[in-house]
């Protein structure tokens, strides 16, 4: 049984929050967590560089010169590779597919592996709940102050309707917001501490836990 110390906005401890086992008490395969951060990786990149070939590049479809009889070698296209504005040979495309499948209970187990890993080096943050007064970054980085994670690379999970949160934490450096159905195991990757609502630690339970 996971658990973790629940906080308030104000940095006090409120007691005790226990968390289910089946996403935060899990054990690691780090290869499995390796293999769901190369695939969310490749399935997110962009493919933009793109090349033509012979049959898309600009150019007339007449025969330079004749087969015979010039002394020249022949050709058939002024579009071939080999000349000069002809298309090109083995260039990037834009129809690649760099795709890398994983399936759902996989990309599941791997997320609550990270998430099991944050709560044992006690790098999960649980707050009763992140409400702002108003959506001012002052505001929001006077809580994030009274926090253990104050001062590191910190993810903020919330429930989706805070946006108040999510926009007073725009141009807080090293912290970045997400929604909690949103979760994903490259930002908990790429962060030190995670910091989560308990509302948000409710959606992450009923959006990823399987039974």
């Amino acid at each position: 049984m996971a658990k973790v110390t629940l906080y308030n906005q104000e940095g006090a401890s409120v007691g005790e929050l226990v968390l289910d086992a089946a996403l935060f008490d899990v054990k690691p395969n780090p290869a499995l967590i390796h293999e769901a951060l190369v695939a969310q990786h490749a399935n997110g990149r962009q493919v933009l560089a793109h090349t033509k070939d012979r049959s898309e590049v600009a150019g007339t479809g007449k025969k330079p010169w004749k087969q015979k009889g010039t002394g020249k070698a022949r050709h058939g296209s002024r579009r071939s590779p080999i000349w000069v504005g002809g298309g090109i040979t083995f260039g990037p495309r834009s129809d690649r597919n760099f795709s890398v499948k994983l399936n759902k209970a996989a990309k599941r187990k791997a997320l609550a592996m990270v998430l099991t890993d944050k709560v044992v080096s006690e790098k999960f943050v649980a707050i009763e709940s992140m409400v702002l007064p108003e959506a001012k970054t002052k505001v929001f980085v006077n809580v994030l102050k009274k926090l253990p994670a104050a001062g590191k690379r910190t993810l903020v999970v919330l429930e989706t309707a805070n946006t108040a949160a999510a926009r007073a934490a725009r141009n807080i450096p090293r912290v970045t917001t997400l929604p909690a159905h949103s979760l994903n195991i490259g930002d908990l990757l790429a962060h030190e501490f995670v910091i989560v609502s308990k509302e948000a630690i409710d959606t992450i339970t009923k959006t990823f836990k399987r039974s």
